[in-house]
């Protein structure tokens, strides 16, 4: 290696050190051992980096299929609740006119026997009131007859002032009134 180094750096010519021999290429030691120090590194990086480097892209990968693979289990699962949504807002749809119809119903049958209890008072008040009529005029009619009576005793009594009427002539008399004005 010696042997190597020394005619890398024997020259015909002296080394000017602040310049190289070609404007593209470095001196020849600075090749060298640059070449040997950047075979290293990229070794050391190959044998140690590359396969920190493909652990990392492989757990990047994997992370990005695990957020993936759970949206798609988030977005089915929206999807199948967005579905029950639906559906059940179609129930719900049914069950109001379900409950709509049933209410009508008992609205109706709730009128009906209103009505008919209605009808059945309003028989009954007309059935009182038509009694209560016929006993007010019994009434009335007792009343009116007790009150002629009263009245045509005063009469006969003045119209006859002397003469004393026994009471069979008196309750004729009475009666034959009553009848008279029964009749007009």
């Amino acid at each position: 290696m010696n042997a190597v180094v020394a005619t890398l750096f024997a020259a015909d010519e002296p080394i000017d050190p602040s310049r190289s021999t070609h404007w593209l290429f470095p001196v020849r030691a600075e090749l060298l051992f640059g070449s040997i120090a950047s075979i290293l590194v990229f070794a050391v990086l190959f044998k140690f980096g590359w396969p920190l480097f493909q652990k990392a892209l492989t757990d990047r990968t994997e992370r990005i299929q695990s957020a993936m693979d759970e949206s798609e289990t988030k977005l089915a699962e929206a999807q199948t609740e967005a579905a029950e949504i639906r559906s059940a807002a179609g129930d719900i749809d049914a069950e109001r006119q379900r409950l709509f119809t049933e209410a009508d119903a008992e609205a109706e049958s709730i009128l009906r026997d209103g009505r008919v209890r209605l009808d059945e008072e309003i028989a009954e008040l007309r059935a009182a009131a038509e009694s209560d009529i016929a006993l007010i005029g019994s009434r009335a009619s007792g009343e009116i007859r007790s009150e002629i009576s009263m009245l045509s005793r005063r009469a006969v009594d003045r119209a006859l002032t002397g003469q004393a009427l026994d009471d069979a002539t008196q309750q004729e008399l009475i009666e034959s009134f009553i009848s008279k004005v029964g009749a007009s």
